[in-house]
């Protein structure tokens, strides 16, 4: 009884940070969107108002800050697990809104840095050694002070065969996992006590939401997972000229600590210095496409949090991603179902945008397809006849996501990680050009991947792999069946030995037709082919 108590506390004193801020009016809208009921928004805007009301001296005068804000600002000051649970929440743009969304998107290095003799702390217990015995140069002031850890510049002493190396230090914040775990506890609370009390609320699954805060912080809370990452997305693109993933320093690397090759250049976003460095921005566009293209549909692998402040150009032009705390995986199903789906949209094919939906199980088989369709088509009519210049698959997606309600679409988290960071790349594609557009510099290369993985050739490559899958398994399933059979006469159970034998023999005659089928199919497509 301690614990609920405990959290009810905490709650109240959550709620004054809240209205401090005027966020309970941003809460209210958001619970009115989400499904609560009537009396229930009612109350909580009476109690907005009230708050207004009798503390208006505490609160920023109307107009000065959009719900959003004003709901971010009071995350700032819940601490770090609120700052981190709005950035998750900002990538919810199809339960929270495109505006919220954005506002709630700069939760980023709003914390206070903590001192530098904590940093010392960490760093000589971690890699055991006095920090001057590491270091040339360590600068005490952090360059950036996250949610859950900081950033120091500092100087690697020369080696045998290396120069001395500038790099950058992150370090965890002290007794950061005690903060989370205690703030996960009360956010888990709070999610089942509304999946238990609000059916209607049950599709938006907030406790898979929680425990997909909870495996995301606690990725980033040990950063070796961070430095593996990176290492990962640079093997990725090894020998890519155009793409340069900072140098992990393994040997300086520990739970708490994670020491890279410091990297210095321009905020992608920064129009103005690119253009002053002499670098064009069309050309850093291309590059930005190709990149982001090659890390969802080539590898299934990308970086998830790919804001302005994350990349740089350097005076060649070159790309370079920093922070590796979260990354998306795509598998190859859900790539070709990226492929497939968006290609059918463009084709206005919306019966078989309802389709791929269906065959990769995103909607269940009891929804009306010939429904969908049509919802899918109030989708891709406003798109029609546009240009890709003028198309924004990222709003595409979150509109998709937006109909999920009523056909019960599973939301998948990997593609709204996705929909979140294409969303971040057009923004840059249109601010750095408004006549460009990533998606239609991407098209060439989506097209011939396209041709590669869903053309015919790559379907009969796929054909014979089941193929090969079918004729591997034979052997696993005579055996199954000698031991079956083996074991049966030993019981001299002889009607249920004739029972199962007939149940394998039926099992092996269909193998058996659907490898003549698929021999047939390869038959025809070849004749076809010539």
């Amino acid at each position: 009884m301690l614990k609920p108590f405990q959290n009810f506390l905490r709650l109240i004193g959550i709620a004054k940070i809240l209205a401090k801020h005027r966020a309970l009016e941003p809460l209210g809208l958001l619970m009115e969107a989400s499904g609560f009921t009537p009396a229930t928004v009612f109350i909580g805007r009476i109690l907005a108002k009230i708050t207004r009301k009798r503390n208006g001296s505490l609160h920023l005068k109307p107009g000065e800050l959009r719900p959003g804000q004003r709901l971010a600002a009071a995350l700032a000051e819940l601490g770090p697990a609120s700052i981190k649970l709005g950035q998750i929440l900002s990538t919810r743009s199809d339960l929270i809104g495109a505006s919220m969304a954005a506002d709630l998107a700069m939760l980023r290095d709003r914390l206070e840095p903590f001192s530098f003799d904590k940093v010392r702390q960490i760093v000589e217990t971690e890699l055991d050694q006095p920090l001057e015995n590491i270091f040339v140069h360590f600068d005490p002031r952090p360059i950036s002070a996250a949610s859950i850890a900081q950033v120091h510049y500092a100087i690697l002493p020369a080696s045998q065969n290396q120069p001395e190396q500038k790099v950058a230090v992150k370090v965890l914040r002290p007794d950061i996992q005690k903060a989370f775990a205690r703030d996960l506890e009360l956010f888990f609370w709070m999610a089942r006590i509304i999946e238990k009390t609000r059916p209607r609320l049950r599709r938006l699954r907030p406790v898979a939401i929680i425990e997909t805060f909870a495996q995301i912080v606690d990725l980033e809370m040990d950063l070796r997972l961070e430095a593996a990452a990176a290492s990962e997305l640079a093997q990725n693109f090894e020998g890519d000229p155009t793409y340069h993933i900072p140098k992990i320093f393994w040997e300086y690397t520990s739970h708490k600590v994670m020491v890279q090759e410091r990297i210095e250049g321009i905020a992608i976003d920064d129009k103005n210095a690119l253009q002053a460095a002499g670098l064009n921005v069309d050309d850093i566009l291309k590059r930005a496409a190709a990149i982001f293209f090659r890390q969802v549909f080539r590898d299934g692998y990308f970086h998830g949090d790919q804001h302005p402040g994350n990349m740089f150009v350097n005076s060649q032009g070159i790309i370079s991603p920093v922070d590796f705390g979260i990354m998306g995986r795509l598998d190859q199903k859900t790539r070709y179902f990226l492929a497939d789906m968006l290609m059918a949209f463009l084709k206005r094919d919306y019966r078989k945008v309802a389709e791929i939906h269906r065959e990769a199980g995103y909607i269940s088989s009891d929804q009306p397809i010939d429904l969908f369709a049509q919802a899918c088509r109030s989708i891709g009519e406003p798109i029609s006849g546009k240009t890709l210049t003028d198309i924004s698959f990222a709003r595409l997606l979150a509109q998709l996501f937006s109909i999920a309600e009523r056909f019960d679409m599973k939301i998948q988290p990997q593609l709204l990680l996705l929909q979140k960071n294409m969303l971040m790349a057009e923004g840059i594609s249109r601010y750095l050009n408004p006549n460009l557009n990533l998606w239609g510099l991407a098209y060439p290369l989506i097209v011939e991947w396209m041709r590669e993985h869903r053309g015919i050739e790559a379907r009969v490559i796929e054909s014979i792999k089941n193929f090969n899958n079918v004729v591997d398994s034979f052997p696993r399933l005579l055996k199954t069946m000698e031991k079956i059979e083996y074991n049966l006469e030993k019981n001299n159970d002889k009607n249920k030995k004739r029972k199962l034998i007939y149940k394998y023999k039926q099992k092996t005659t269909f193998h058996l037709m659907f490898i003549w089928f698929i021999i047939f199919l390869l038959y025809f497509i070849i004749i076809f082919k010539l």
